[in-house]
């Protein structure tokens, strides 16, 4: 599968299960320095910020919101 804007250059041509392992800098948009404050937060790799309580909660409310119109 080809992964193209959602990632940085660097992890295009890796696997879904290789880059939910890498740090969240390999999303296309982040840095380091975001590694550093999401790892104080206790997200230490895309999957983690993936399945983040916070990240799940504010993605449901998005979902939810065109229903509430």
């Amino acid at each position: 599968m080809q992964f193209g804007k959602l990632v940085d250059k660097a992890w295009e041509d890796k696997t879904a299960a290789e880059i939910l392992k890498a740090p969240p800098s390999a999303l296309e948009g982040l840095t380091e320095k975001h590694d550093e404050a999401l790892k104080a937060m206790g997200v230490k790799t895309v999957g983690d910020l993936g399945k983040w309580k916070y990240a799940t909660r504010a993605a449901a409310l998005v979902a939810l919101a065109e229903l509430d119109k």
